[in-house]
């Protein structure tokens, strides 16, 4: 994976977040800047201000990340790395506080239906933060022992905070996919391993138009392993794709299958190549 000797990568949230998280285990040897949205951090690297974005997209319990989806369009910026980071989230309290205690939960607004089981479980009443982390910071600022927030184990350790119950997420496989952006290109070879391909395109309003761009990659034999669609500027008679493929655009047979989908689309654009994340192996069916 592209890795820096020094520089500064952002991410959304505030320290303790899971996304800071992420940023210490693939980039330890650069400093983190904290965002308050996902558009701030996207602009702290176009305007320089940071060298990389460490991005959450996805969700394996929660879905994509909608926000995310929005900004991709009008984006400068590439994709040139994926991690993916297991989510063990912690219910954490002021000191001397006990789980009896807790009458509100506060967190993000994907970490909460994550954890909705055990929130069920002691009739909590949630309360929707900008991120789990600065969950933490509230709680701790507040001193209320009758408040809680639900965050990884490090924001517990930032914001003075007691841990009242570990592991408290739904599902153990519960695990997110992180993208790291960054303002140039990042070149990587053909043949280098297996690569993924990022892109977005809009059909032409013909009927099958989709069916045949899919028959493009489906002849030519291209394993698409993502494809998602949203509206564009909520007109309900144009959609776009999102769309992820194994397979490097020097490959030929990836270049046959985007001649096909240039065919039959208004508008493809290339977010980046890069190695596919080892992690993907451990659900890869033998």
């Amino acid at each position: 994976m592209p890795k820096s000797k020094k520089g500064i990568i952002a991410f959304q949230g505030e320290l303790g977040a899971n996304s800071h998280i992420m940023c210490q285990q693939a980039y330890p040897e650069m400093d983190v800047l904290p965002c308050d949205s996902f558009d701030m951090a996207f602009k702290a690297v176009e305007d320089g201000a940071a060298d990389l974005a460490m991005i959450a997209i996805e969700n394996s319990l929660a879905g994509r990340v909608a926000d995310i989806h929005h900004l991709l369009p009008n984006s400068k910026l590439h994709m040139i790395a994926e991690y993916f980071l297991p989510i063990r989230f912690h219910l954490m309290a002021v000191k001397g506080a006990q789980l009896t205690d807790i009458k509100d939960v506060y967190s993000h607004v994907v970490g909460l239906p994550q954890c909705r089981n055990f929130i069920n479980q002691h009739g909590y009443k949630t309360h929707v933060a900008a991120d789990t982390a600065g969950s933490a910071r509230m709680v701790s600022e507040w001193g209320d022992k009758t408040k809680a927030a639900i965050a990884p184990k490090i924001a517990a350790d930032i914001y003075g905070l007691e841990i009242l119950a570990e592991n408290i997420e739904d599902a153990a496989h519960n695990t997110t996919r992180f993208v790291v952006f960054s303002r140039d290109e990042v070149a990587v070879a053909a043949g280098d391993g297996v690569m993924i391909t990022s892109f977005l395109f809009r059909v032409t309003n013909v009927p099958a138009a989709l069916y045949k761009v899919m028959g493009g990659f489906a002849t030519n034999g291209i394993n698409m392993i993502k494809l998602e669609s949203y509206q564009v500027e909520g007109n309900f008679s144009a959609t776009q794709f999102y769309a992820e493929i194994e397979g490097h655009p020097d490959d030929e047979a990836v270049k046959h299958a985007f001649s096909e989908l240039k065919f039959f689309t208004k508008y493809v654009k290339l977010f980046g190549t890069y190695k596919r994340n080892d992690f993907r192996n451990k659900y890869v069916a033998s």
